[in-house]
């Protein structure tokens, strides 16, 4: 398990690399998917979000914090208030200072933002001989073209194709700047057992972690579309109104 910890770390790491311009030569754009959260009406598909935080727990945790969210947050995902106690109990928070001055652990409750796995950037540096494992609260809102992005780069490993020289330990991915990156592919097919019996293919999980990621990056995206959709209906219904309004004052003056 530390290994696949460790796998990916260093595929994430690879998302905070420079070069993100995909009118570069040597990087292919995304894969263009058809995801829940597209669109005005887009919504997030709360079981798909639910099995990408498993992917995020089993997998990532223990390298990637997710610091912008809070335990509680995830009952928008659909988990009872039950799951979360339950799952906050699991974690160690640092509290204090208690009547002595001293700074103290106590088992999480659903108000505690997640657990950073590190204590700090240079334990997090000394642990990945000198990559930071960056937070993932907001990362697909961070790269361009985001949620693509990291789907394509988790699932586009392959074959260097003649004339892509690879350095020893390096591997191929069109999606990465220059095609050449210091890592596996990260994901693996049942690398994880889904609790709804979903088959865990790299598809899949890619799919379902980006859901999750992308719900991380903005949880209030349905109340802000849908308060959208609310205002046009509103200025709809305005522009009609005065529209009337006008036709009537202008007739009664000619």
């Amino acid at each position: 398990m530390k290994k696949l910890h460790l796998l990916f770390a260093a595929s994430v790491v690879a998302l905070t690399a420079g070069g993100y311009a995909f009118a570069n030569s040597d990087q292919m754009p995304p894969r263009k998917i058809e995801w829940h959260f597209d669109g005005v009406f887009g919504r997030v598909d709360k079981q798909a979000a639910q099995r990408g935080f498993q992917v995020y727990k089993e997998v990532c945790s223990a390298c990637h914090g997710l610091s912008r969210i809070a335990f509680r947050n995830l009952t928008e995902i659909g988990f009872s208030e039950a799951e979360v106690k339950a799952l906050a109990a699991t974690y160690q928070v640092k509290d204090g200072p208690n009547d002595a001055g001293d700074m103290f652990e106590r088992p999480g409750i659903a108000s505690d933002y997640f657990v950073p796995p590190f204590a700090n950037e240079q334990a997090a540096r000394a642990a990945y001989n000198g990559a930071y494992p960056p937070d993932l609260s907001l990362m697909i809102k961070a790269r361009p073209d985001g949620a693509n992005y990291v789907y394509s780069l988790l699932t586009g490993y392959g074959t260097a194709p003649a004339g892509v020289h690879l350095s020893d330990g390096q591997y191929y991915n069109p999606y990465f700047p220059g095609g050449a990156l210091a890592m596996p592919a990260p994901l693996s097919d049942d690398q994880v057992t889904y609790s709804d019996g979903t088959k865990a293919t790299v598809d899949q999980m890619s799919r379902d972690v980006v859901t999750f990621l992308q719900w991380a990056a903005e949880p209030e995206m349905e109340a802000r579309k849908q308060m959208g959709i609310k205002v046009l209906i509103y200025l709809a219904i305005f522009t009609a109104f005065m529209y009337v309004a006008k036709r009537n004052i202008w007739k009664k003056i000619h």
